[in-house]
């Protein structure tokens, strides 16, 4: 029997919506981390899931990003776009 892939965390998930979503409206890790307030090797960090963000730091990251931030914890969200 195939062993089924456990669902990801809510990091995960908050990492990969906001690396992809990030992609999507083209801009780098730089810029964003910038228009946000966060340094870019704390940004890049946390869309590898590697650290657990606070509410107010995903806050920032959304509205700098220009996405709610419902749909960057939302696993349905940004599906199916390529990761790399």
């Amino acid at each position: 029997m195939p062993r089924t892939k456990p669902a990801p965390t809510s990091r995960e998930v908050f990492a990969r919506n906001l690396r992809r979503a990030r992609r999507l409206k083209d801009l780098t890790q730089e810029s964003l981390a910038l228009e946000a307030g966060v340094p870019r090797g704390y940004l890049s960090r946390v869309e590898r899931g590697s650290i657990n963000i606070s509410i107010d730091n995903a806050d920032a990251l959304s509205r700098a990003i220009g996405v709610p931030l419902r749909d960057l914890v939302d696993p349905a969200k940004f599906t199916g776009l390529d990761d790399e």
